[in-house]
């Protein structure tokens, strides 16, 4: 059966002054906002409305749209043009200072380094909150914003919105129905070579549509660089989180679906890399063991960026016919089983070897068509189901995904328990396990 999705709180929490702490908040409760009947429109505020933002903006216009915020004004210009008369802040601090009681929720659609700053603002405040992915930028400010959801009772959504895809969900029915048996063995990928920015950043003055000190938040000050803004942050170590963080999110949910998986016990760097102190590669392949489950065996789950997929696909004499390899823009994931594969993207899927399944005959669809992505953490919002991809399915696939960019970067393997947040085995990884934040940041 598919993973069960809880049921957001409909009451408001009682509240006593709770504060952000350490590991996350404190004990005590906070006022989630107010539940709404849903006819009534939530008060939302967009931090970030360029790029990705826009389209994240379009996605909740059905609702009131309250405030902007970006540091951006030229990459914010196509927003603000379509939605006159919003209010447009630079610093998100003094947003929430100012309307204060008159939000409802917030987006988040900025760079990986600032998610956790304004969405543990907006969950201290008791503030619904869709982000984007990956939820942190690292795994500590993923714990936090994960147990902070849940503690405050505000709906969450990380944006992976191919979760909704019918091909993804026909893909989980399939693995969880026992279509190709036991499954023991998954490989993901993306197929890309993006990475590796020109270094070092060449520097230039900062531009006049541009705030570069609270573009840079929480990390340490640098002078400002094209190769590094408006966009090529996120192949830089001190701002993005590579084409792993970049993709990850949206291919290993596919796995941890279908298969139902929380924190691996053991993670491993595939190969001899050579890691980048400061920027992201161009390739990688990293490899995580996850416990046995509810009867089903160990699992051995691959995550990788290879330009034509896994080695797997070209060795296996099943994969090498369909050309897998050389489609490996389309496939992101393979699963193996004791009764055969399953290969699947985004939009398609097949079950292998094609003359074994030949006259097969696929169950009976029992997932529920998804509503609108967007409409889901709205409709959590205002007291209704958990949305798809709240924080409590998305924290640990996302701490998942920054465990693999940790062991590529420290050349090794490390045992992984996940419940108390620790590795052992590998003292550099623990380093690269927490945010550290500059003066006037601290949370």
């Amino acid at each position: 059966m598919p993973r069960p999705r809880p049921v957001h709180r409909r009451a408001v929490l009682q509240a006593s002054a709770a504060v952000l702490a350490g590991g996350g908040l404190a004990d005590s409760a906070l006022s989630a906002a107010p539940s709404k009947s849903p006819s009534e429109k939530l008060n939302l505020a967009c931090i970030g409305i360029g790029g990705r933002g826009r389209a994240n903006v379009r996605g909740v216009q059905s609702q009131n749209l309250v405030a902007f915020c970006d540091v951006d004004t030229k990459r914010a210009a196509e927003t603000i043009k379509a939605f006159p008369g919003v209010p447009l802040f630079s610093d998100y601090r003094r947003m929430f200072d100012k309307l204060d009681g008159k939000i409802d929720g917030v987006v988040v659609s900025t760079p990986d380094h600032t998610h956790f700053h304004p969405s543990m603002m907006a969950m201290q405040r008791g503030l619904h909150l869709y982000c984007e992915k990956p939820m942190g930028h690292s795994v500590q400010q993923t714990r936090q914003m994960t147990e902070a959801a849940r503690k405050s009772g505000v709906a969450t959504q990380l944006g992976m919105q191919r979760h909704n895809n019918p091909a993804v969900r026909r893909a989980v029915e399939l693995v969880r129905s026992g279509s190709i048996g036991e499954v023991s063995e998954v490989y993901t990928w993306i197929a890309s070579t993006r990475g590796m920015p020109s270094y070092p950043a060449e520097t230039s003055p900062v531009p006049n549509h541009l705030d570069w000190d609270l573009w840079l938040g929480p990390t340490s000050p640098r002078p400002f660089s094209s190769d590094i803004c408006p966009y090529k942050w996120r192949f830089w170590w001190d701002y993005g989180t590579g084409e792993t963080g970049n993709w990850g999110c949206h291919i290993l949910d596919i796995a941890f679906w279908a298969l139902d998986l929380k924190y691996p016990t053991r993670v491993d760097v595939v190969g001899t890399p050579d890691p980048h102190p400061e920027v992201t590669p161009t390739e990688m392949q990293t490899r995580f063991r996850f416990p046995p489950r509810d009867g089903q065996p160990e699992l051995t789950l691959y995550w990788g960026q290879q330009k034509l997929g896994p080695d797997i696909l070209r060795e296996h004499p099943v994969l090498a016919k369909l050309n897998a390899s050389e489609n490996a823009r389309k496939w992101n994931t393979l699963f193996i089983g004791s009764e055969g594969m399953l290969l699947c993207g985004f939009n398609d899927y097949v079950l292998l070897p094609r003359e074994k399944f030949a006259e097969f005959k696929e169950p009976e669809s029992f997932i529920p068509p998804p509503a609108n992505f967007y409409q889901q953490w709205i409709s959590a919002a205002k007291g209704g189901d958990a949305a798809g991809c709240e924080f409590d399915y998305s924290g640990p696939l996302t701490e998942t995904v920054l465990l693999a960019n940790v062991t590529f970067r420290t050349k090794g393997g490390f045992d992984w328990d996940g419940p108390s947040r620790r590795a052992s085995g590998n003292p550099d990884a623990e380093k690269l396990l927490t945010s550290h934040y500059r003066d006037g940041w601290q949370i």
